[in-house]
């Protein structure tokens, strides 16, 4: 079996965006990719398409617009993927499943969303799609009431954390003043984060408007290619392990705080890899919310459960630390477009390896962690990536 590497990428601004939707959005990052990969439009075999909607546009069978933007893609066989939050991770694992599968050599996989033109009560409404409406539609603040629940129960039961929250807001924000491509790059320090205000008010008590990511428009595209075509290419980033684990949706048939289908997801990534998170030099997690960036700490196994806070208060997830968790911003400072965020963080993962990350570079940077998840850590995808060439 021939293993799928990355071997180019393009990533759009993140924020609020003049595109008119998804089809425009996909259109801007094709060719880049395709170029930065050092590929044609004719080598491709697949297109992987991720967009959740939903509801964002009445345009749906997204995997066919993006030939729209590309009359050369007109007859390579595309499809659409939708898994919530890690709707773009979804779309990549299945474009690797595709070339390891011998059905293709070269794959596109392109991850977009346009939310910025939907009222925000929409907005809210639609992503309640990623929740369990039978049981969890009538909290109050949508998704964000969602996650205030969860960092409710984890204070009641571990002990009040909005400082460390606010150092997560800090942290993430300050890195991503060195992200081009991020929706928010603005250092708001600790004090701000910290500070109910006008400009800082409650979105979901105990979660302020600090502790939640930005409604954004993007897209971000890979290319991947099997061992034979990355070889005479001029980039390969290969995938040390890959997992992929679920946990029941109804945040009522399960303990919440555990993020037992993360926890899962870490350890079969791990298990396949040989690896430990000692190996890692960054990890990249999904930060829809500070409370959830807390608990993955507990999930990847950073800290013991109810012990996130020491992560923070010990400065182990910052730049200089241990293990710098989202140079990037994460999805607090670069912003969350649902479809585009899985393959986005993968991108900004697989830069640091190839030494293309600009000012957000790590020096020496040579293991990466990404975790993506989709709901409220429902579907849980774990990449452990390192440069071949």
């Amino acid at each position: 079996m021939s293993k799928a590497h990355i071997v180019g990428w393009s990533h759009s601004p993140f924020g609020k965006l003049e595109h008119e939707g998804t089809e425009e959005l996909m259109a801007a990052v094709v060719g880049p990719a395709l170029a930065h990969a050092g590929v044609e439009a004719t080598d491709l075999d697949g297109i992987f398409v991720g967009v959740m909607n939903n509801g964002f546009s009445k345009q749906d069978f997204q995997g066919a617009l993006v030939a729209m933007g590309d009359e050369r893609l007109a007859h390579v066989p595309a499809m659409r993927t939708e898994n919530a939050c890690a709707t773009g991770s979804a779309a990549l694992y299945a474009a690797m499943d595709f070339i390891e599968a011998g059905r293709g050599r070269v794959a596109l996989v392109v991850g977009a969303e346009k939310m910025t033109a939907t009222p925000t009560a929409e907005v809210g409404d639609i992503l309640l799609g990623a929740s369990y409406r039978k049981e969890e539609a009538e909290i109050d603040g949508g998704f964000a009431g969602l996650f205030g629940r969860i960092a409710q129960n984890y204070f009641q039961r571990y002990g009040e954390r909005s400082e460390e929250l606010a150092m997560i807001a800090a942290k993430n924000h300050s890195n991503g003043m060195a992200n081009p491509f991020a929706h928010m790059r603005k250092d708001f320090g600790f004090e701000f984060c910290n500070t109910v205000s006008d400009k800082n008010p409650y979105v979901a008590r105990p979660l302020r408007r600090t502790d939640c990511s930005l409604v954004s428009d993007g897209a971000a595209a890979i290319v991947l290619a099997d061992e034979e075509v990355a070889a005479n290419l001029s980039r390969a980033i290969a995938f040390r392990a890959r997992s992929h684990a679920n946990d029941i949706m109804a945040m009522s048939r399960r303990d919440v705080l555990a993020f037992e289908g993360a926890r899962r997801a870490w350890a079969g990534a791990f298990e396949q890899s040989g690896l430990s998170l000692d190996d890692l030099s960054f990890v990249e997690t999904h930060d829809c919310f500070t409370i959830a960036e807390l608990i993955e700490y507990e999930a990847m196994g950073l800290a013991a459960p109810g012990e996130g806070h020491r992560v923070v208060r010990e400065g182990t997830a910052t730049r200089e630390g241990k293990l710098p968790i989202n140079l990037s911003g994460g999805l607090k400072s670069k912003g969350h477009p649902i479809g585009a965020t899985g393959v986005s963080m993968h991108i900004m993962a697989a830069m640091q390896l190839a030494g293309e990350a600009g000012d957000m570079q790590l020096p020496g940077a040579e293991i990466g962690g990404v975790f993506n998840m989709g709901g409220a850590a429902v579907a849980n995808y774990v990449s452990i990536l390192e440069r071949l060439k």
